[in-house]
């Protein structure tokens, strides 16, 4: 997640560095064209490449819309996570009896190991990363059995509760609210998943890119009365704030791709894991994760 801090130009350029070199080279020979063959082609009036300039805005407007409202969800779904962890936490500590905090401290350590499972996984990375420190050996062979390792996780809540209930360490009532907690979770990861495995149409992209690189060479054509040392400096800045917006639009529909601009699930899953140990007394508090620079992750 980017922080209100200054962003690195060299990391703003490298977003559109490639699509630069192409406007470098459509401005120039676009250029060279329209004034060695001055009578073959035909001249452009200006309000064309206006027009196709607003409707590019609009489409990027659109498209960043839907984008924020993606990255929004995202933080929305982990903000639930991190109220839900804290529920179950403190629902254990309401409803299980005081002798068996050994229980609740083991159910405690794996909500922890799953936020941040559920992070590495949501991010094309290795889901079983550190979790030893929160879940025992046996428990960790049993997981690396579960494809999906989060759920296998919540599958584990899911024994320990009904083994509370069977010796009738807790009532029905506070087993039902207890369930209802998981069930959250369980609607939380889901959420995220689908976020995750549900993109835009690629074509989108492409299209969007072709439309402006069409607009960049009628708007070359268009200023062709305009000296070149001109001409190609407006060019590359007028295509590089639309690929710029393009590509904002494109990194913020991923909230979950492991890049500057992604939710901070690292540093929401660590501070779940402060409260959890605070709330427990169990030492080992570990520190708010810091920002990389310009962004937390």
């Amino acid at each position: 997640m980017l922080l209100d801090k200054k962003i690195p130009f060299t990391y703003i350029l490298s977003k559109v560095r490639v699509e630069l070199v192409y406007i470098l080279l459509i401005g120039i020979v676009v250029n060279y064209i329209t004034r060695e063959f001055v009578n073959i082609v035909p001249a452009i009036p200006i309000v064309i490449p206006t027009f196709m300039g607003t409707a590019i805005s609009v489409v990027l407007s659109f498209k960043l819309s839907q984008s924020y409202d993606r990255w929004w969800e995202a933080r929305k779904i982990w903000g639930s996570i991190v109220n839900d962890s804290r529920n179950l936490v403190l629902q254990l500590l309401a409803f299980v009896e005081g002798e068996h905090q050994q229980l609740i401290s083991r159910i405690a350590l794996r909500q922890i190991a799953w936020c941040y499972s559920l992070g590495h996984s949501l991010r094309g990375l290795n889901a079983l990363t550190d979790l030893q420190s929160y879940i025992d050996e046996d428990e960790l062979e049993k997981l690396r059995l579960h494809q999906n390792k989060p759920l296998g996780l919540i599958k584990r809540h899911v024994e320990d509760i009904r083994e509370l209930k069977e010796k009738g360490l807790v009532d029905t009532y506070s087993y039902v609210q207890i369930n209802r907690t998981i069930v959250s979770l369980t609607n939380s990861m889901g959420m995220a998943e689908r976020i995750k495995s549900t993109i835009f149409p690629v074509t989108y992209r492409l299209f969007l890119h072709i439309i402006i690189y069409v607009f960049i060479i009628t708007l070359s054509i268009a200023l062709r009365n305009l000296e070149s040392y001109i001409e190609i400096p407006l060019l590359v800045v007028v295509a590089v704030f639309f690929f710029l917006l393009e590509r904002t639009a494109t990194h913020l529909q991923d909230p979950f791709s492991n890049k500057p601009t992604d939710t901070a699930m690292t540093a929401i899953a660590t501070n779940i894991e402060i409260n959890i140990r605070q709330l427990l007394n169990l030492g080992n508090v570990p520190e708010p994760h810091r920002p990389d620079g310009f962004y937390l992750c």
